[in-house]
């Protein structure tokens, strides 16, 4: 099996080199970048450069594993030197750089880039092509690249994107075209309906708590039963006594996409909220409240906490998953550009991930409802999600790295 999975990667990783477009998988030797953030009415972006680039090019003396404090009094000549050796234009018209801060990004031990943000305050308007002009550092290492990446482009449906490569300049191909008409609104939103699902795919805490939800949902407790038509009394005498299996797989399925709708309808709300800077929590209390949400919401299915109405679990705490969810927004980098739209897309989007994790689920628990195991799938199910909910929130709150956590991150890799 491994020389046959190996052999398969090996044919993707050709398919991907030769026809599949080129792709960024980490900060090289003899590489400088420029990060470009394209928005509604205007364009910014960044260049990282490595302090052995630097000395080359500007006979300085900056130390590989450089700091603010070594970096901050040669910051006009270097900022000077990117001015010089680049430039945007349209139409022959050129652009003049403005650099904003400085920053330094500490990739590894031993690899250190200098980031120098800018602007281009001419730009009212985005351009459908932009001409770029990037000869740096080619007169000292001839075996330079730079790479252009377009970071952000909201409507040409690029979110945070570090790894496609838009342009490479070297010595023989200093100047080139970055198309940006191919653009549209609804290219922008469906880019953040595909976040917003993805991270739901990819958020194992969110995951748990619509598990934590579900799991109940295809049968009925007999104690808060008031319409016995609900449930399949046929199979009752051989039935755990605090549940009743459902008759029907529609009014099931109806009744728990309308508790989850309740959590998309409470996480929306905290989401802008929180997005538009109205109200802003402690990530470390948020994510601890989302790891105790999972524990609660398993408790309920043990012993009946909100009788009836878990509904209000899901609006609860569904207020502080969409604090989560902000947290994912802004590590994308959005901004007030389009961000309505965005806040819709990706919310969307979360809400098509819970349906399809919903729909994949349902019909499994729907088919074993009548078992005499499926109680205690329920019981034991939710006793496991409280201990994994207790493990997170204990490692949230209090910010350590318990044992199983390293463990995990070693299999994982």
């Amino acid at each position: 099996m491994r020389i046959n999975l190996s052999f398969i990667q090996l044919l993707l990783a050709l398919f991907v080199w030769c026809v599949g477009p080129t792709v960024l998988e980490a900060h090289a030797p003899d590489q400088s970048y420029m990060y470009m953030r394209i928005y509604g009415e205007g364009i910014g972006g960044r260049f990282e450069v490595t302090a052995k680039d630097l000395n080359r090019s500007l006979n300085l003396n900056l130390p590989d594993r450089m700091t603010m404090a070594d970096i901050e009094p040669h910051i006009p000549m270097i900022q000077a030197y990117l001015d010089r050796i680049s430039g945007f234009s349209v139409g022959g018209d050129d652009f003049q750089l403005t650099f904003e801060d400085v920053k330094i990004l500490k990739l590894d031990e031993m690899e250190y880039f200098v980031k120098f943000n800018f602007t281009l305050p001419e730009v009212s308007e985005v351009p459908e092509v932009l001409k770029v002009r990037y000869e740096g550092f080619f007169d000292t290492n001839p075996q330079h690249k730079g790479i252009l990446v377009q970071e952000y482009n909201w409507k040409a449906g690029i979110v945070n994107n570090e790894a496609l490569i838009s342009l490479i300049f070297d010595p023989g191909n200093t100047v080139q075209d970055l198309d940006l008409k191919d653009a549209s609104v609804w290219k922008g939103f469906w880019a953040l309906v595909k976040l917003g699902m993805w991270h739901i795919w990819i958020g194992l805490d969110h995951i748990l708590f619509i598990i934590a939800l579900i799991l109940p949902a295809v049968v009925r407790r007999r104690e808060t039963l008031d319409d016995m038509s609900l449930v399949d009394t046929a199979v009752s005498a051989n039935y755990h006594n605090s549940w009743l299996p459902v008759a029907r797989f529609g009014p099931a399925f109806w009744y728990i996409l309308k508790i989850v709708t309740f959590f998309t309808i409470a996480h929306s709300v905290t989401l802008a909220l929180a997005a538009l800077d109205v109200i802003n929590l402690s990530s470390r209390f948020v994510e601890s409240t989302i790891a105790i949400s999972i524990a609660l919401a398993a408790v309920h299915n043990i012993t009946p906490i909100f009788k009836g109405r878990e509904w209000l679990i899901a609006l609860v705490f569904g207020l502080f998953h969409g604090f989560g969810f902000a947290s994912v927004l802004g590590e994308k980098g959005l901004s007030g550009d389009y961000m309505v739209l965005s806040l819709l897309g990706f919310n969307v989007g979360v809400e098509l991930g819970q349906v399809a994790i919903i729909c994949l689920a349902f019909p499994v628990l729907f088919l074993l409802r009548k078992t005499i195991a499926y109680p205690k799938i329920i019981t034991y199910g939710s006793v496991l999600l409280i201990l994994i909910s207790l493990y997170w929130f204990i490692e949230r709150a209090f910010e350590v790295d318990l044992p199983a956590g390293r463990l995990l991150k070693m299999i994982t890799g």
